[in-house]
């Protein structure tokens, strides 16, 4: 509990991935790529209760391994490469309406962050109180500014590729571009719940570093937080 604030911690994790096969079990140096994320929540006090959203049997017996709970197994139809994220969100959140249990705020710890820190977690709620918000989402400075890019026709012609007030500029001279870096969403619980998701009027940001911003979505992503974790000690 956070300033009289009860925090319900989700993290979802179906079996099946495309880019790297079982990446949420997936060792990443000594430990399987979830228990990054449940390490981390658990370091941070106030969080009330913290669960892994899983339809995947091996997937629900590591996360209890390492602290986090399992009360429901996840139904086939929203561990499917069509299910959208928020959908794993409310679901969770039904079930425990159903069973009697509310909190007044929701944070969304999604796996594929192993470089997410605890201190993070607490910033972001933080964030969220000074600013008066309903909702954080974590963002870091994007690696590329979208205004260098556009779509390329057949042809592969690249007249009108960048817009002239874009022309010879050097990139310090573009303003700063953020993305978000899918680590940290916390919400209001009733906020999430009529807005269907974590944006809206009364959301606002948390920037990380890129160095804890990596997403897990490729071969390549694993070895380049391997490649952090060991160069920079970037570890839990």
């Amino acid at each position: 509990m956070y300033k009289g604030k009860s925090i319900l911690a989700i993290i979802p994790a179906r079996g099946g991935s495309k880019g790297v096969k079982r990446k949420n079990v997936r060792p990443l140096l000594d430990k399987p790529l979830i228990a990054y994320t449940i390490e981390a929540a658990l370091q941070v006090e106030f969080l009330d209760k913290i669960i892994v959203s899983t339809e995947d049997p091996e997937i629900a017996d590591i996360s209890k391994k390492y602290g986090a709970e399992v009360p429901f197994m996840r139904p086939g139809e929203l561990a499917s490469d069509d299910a959208k994220g928020i959908d794993v969100i409310l679901h969770a959140m039904s079930w425990l309406e159903k069973n009697h249990t509310v909190y007044d705020l929701v944070m969304l710890l999604q796996p594929t962050s192993p470089l997410r820190k605890a201190y993070d977690i607490k910033n972001a709620i933080d964030i969220l109180y000074e600013k008066k918000a309903s909702a954080v989402v974590s963002v870091c400075e994007a690696e590329h500014s979208p205004l260098w890019m556009n779509v390329l026709n057949e042809d592969l012609c690249m007249k009108d590729f960048l817009r002239k007030d874009v022309l010879n500029k050097n990139r310090q001279e573009i303003s700063k571009y953020y993305r978000i870096n899918g680590a940290i969403y916390v919400s209001d619980w009733n906020y999430l719940i009529q807005n269907k998701g974590f944006f809206g009027e009364k959301t606002y940001a948390y920037i990380m570093p890129n160095e804890r911003s990596i997403d897990i979505d490729t071969e390549l992503d694993l070895k380049f937080a391997e490649f952090l974790m060991n160069t920079f000690h970037i570890q839990k």
